[in-house]
C-alpha cells in the first residue's frame, strides 16, 4: 500500500465485522509498532492482544461503565447539541462511539497497549499508530480510545492481569477488525486553519485548501 494512502485513509473504524483478525496481522501490528521512536528509546512499553471472548466479555461492562462516564461529563450536552444544530457529521460520531460500547464483546481484537516511567504519556503514541498503520495494510480498521485508562483503570487491568505496582499504565485500547464502513478520506478543517507560523495566531505562508493526496 501507497504510505500516503494509508496516511489519509486511516481513520476510526469503530464498526467491525466479528471475522478474527488473523495472527499473521497481529504478528504485523506488533512488529510495527515496536519499531517505533520511543522517549530516550526508553521502549518502555508493554502490548497485550485481546481476542478470548472470555477476557473480553469482563471488559465489555467496564468499557460501558467507562463510556457512560465520559457521555456524562466530556461529553455532556454534547448529542443533544448536535441533534438542535442537525449536526449529522457529530451525530454519526456519536453513533458509532456508541456502537463501539455496545458491541465491545463482537470486536475481535482489541490491542492493549501500555507505560511506564513517562511523565508525559506521550511515548507511547507512535508505537500505537503505527500499528494502526500496519493494520490498515492489511485492511484491518482500527479505533484508538483510551476511556478504559481514563475510567476504568485499575479493574481492566486487574482483568487483564497488569502488574500496577510495577508502574504500568494502560494508555490505549485499539479496537481491532474488518470494517463494516468504507476506507476514505476524513473531512477535516484546513492545515492552514488550525497551524500558524512561528508564534500563535501567525498565518502560514501558504494554504491547503484541499486535500494533498486523492484516492
Amino acid at each position: 500500500m501507497d504510505l500516503f494512502e494509508a496516511l489519509y485513509t486511516t481513520r476510526a473504524m469503530r464498526r467491525v465485522s466479528p471475522d478474527p483478525v488473523p495472527e499473521e496481522v497481529a504478528a504485523a501490528m506488533l512488529d510495527a509498532a515496536i519499531r517505533a521512536p520511543s522517549g530516550g528509546n526508553s521502549q518502555n512499553w508493554r502490548f497485550i492482544v485481546v481476542t478470548d471472548p472470555e477476557v473480553r466479555s469482563r471488559l465489555g461492562p467496564l468499557y460501558r461503565r467507562a463510556w457512560d462516564r465520559l457521555r456524562s461529563t466530556v461529553y455532556a450536552g454534547r448529542w443533544e447539541k448536535a441533534q438542535e444544530a442537525g449536526d449529522e457529521a457529530a451525530l454519526a460520531v456519536m453513533r458509532s462511539s456508541q456502537w463501539l460500547a455496545d458491541n465491545f464483546e463482537t470486536v475481535p481484537m482489541w490491542l492493549m497497549a501500555f507505560h511506564r516511567n513517562d511523565p508525559s504519556g506521550a511515548s507511547i503514541y507512535p508505537a500505537v499508530w503505527s500499528a494502526m498503520l500496519a493494520a490498515r495494510a492489511h485492511g484491518v480498521g482500527t479505533c484508538l480510545t483510551t476511556i478504559l485508562g481514563t475510567f476504568e483503570h485499575d479493574s481492566t487491568c486487574e482483568v487483564l492481569g497488569v502488574p500496577t505496582e510495577r508502574g504500568w499504565r494502560l494508555a490505549a485500547a485499539v479496537s481491532c477488525g474488518y470494517p463494516l464502513g468504507r476506507w476514505g478520506l476524513a473531512r477535516r478543517e484546513p492545515a492552514d486553519r488550525v497551524a500558524f507560523q512561528d508564534r500563535w495566531g501567525e498565518p502560514l505562508p501558504f494554504a491547503v485548501p484541499n486535500p494533498m493526496w486523492l484516492p
